[in-house]
């Protein structure tokens, strides 16, 4: 028997033309996979933590690659609503690097894991509210098809662990074994917005 993958945006083989509608299926996916977790022991609970973990590093690479960028320049108030949301993610990655240090066993680890999907949670409904639902208001479906392609993208060649206080992705690159990684990432994130 194979072991379960992390899920990707595009298994449900939709077009992902929309890139709103990209990330809102990552977050429902992220939300099944805390459910998975809790719901597990053992193996099980670890092979679920670490698809929890790899989900979360490349939704959040995608999003600080291709949505904070578009939100900045387009979005009326859009510096401060990213700030808002790199904050958010700050606190949660501290979080994610505590549990991702525990052996998932530990009694002290569902409690962290409860923190962290509140604080996952709420970020992924200020998204929501202050990202997405402007992005969809700021650009057409042109645009928000390449944008798809692009976090599809970033999302293939995004870390596997999020480093807390490194919230972009070459700062979060820097940090891992591979550096010709960055490159590949911007590579394939401008060559998907048709900036190569």
């Amino acid at each position: 028997m194979s072991e379960p993958r992390t899920p990707q945006a595009g298994d449900d083989k939709a077009k992902d033309t929309d890139v709103v509608a990209l990330l809102m299926r990552q977050h429902g996916d992220i939300r099944n996979l805390f459910d998975e977790v809790e719901q597990s022991k053992g193996k099980e609970r670890r092979n679920a933590f670490h698809r929890l973990v790899r989900l979360l590093a490349v939704h959040e690479t995608a999003e600080e690659e291709v949505v904070h960028p578009f939100v900045r320049r387009m979005v009326p108030g859009g510096e401060q609503v990213v700030e808002d949301r790199l904050a958010e993610e700050k606190a949660a990655k501290e979080t994610l690097a505590t549990l991702d240090k525990m052996d998932t066993d530990d009694p002290k680890f569902m409690p962290q894991l409860m923190k962290l999907r509140k604080d996952v949670q709420e970020h992924a409904r200020a998204e929501e509210r202050y990202e997405f639902i402007h992005i969809r208001r700021h650009t057409d479906a042109t645009n928000l098809a390449v944008m798809a392609k692009a976090v599809k993208a970033a999302e293939a060649m995004a870390p596997t662990h999020p480093h807390p206080g490194v919230e972009s992705l070459a700062r979060n690159m820097a940090l891992g074994p591979v550096a010709a990684l960055m490159d590949r990432t911007k590579d394939a994130v401008r060559k998907a917005m048709g900036n190569d």
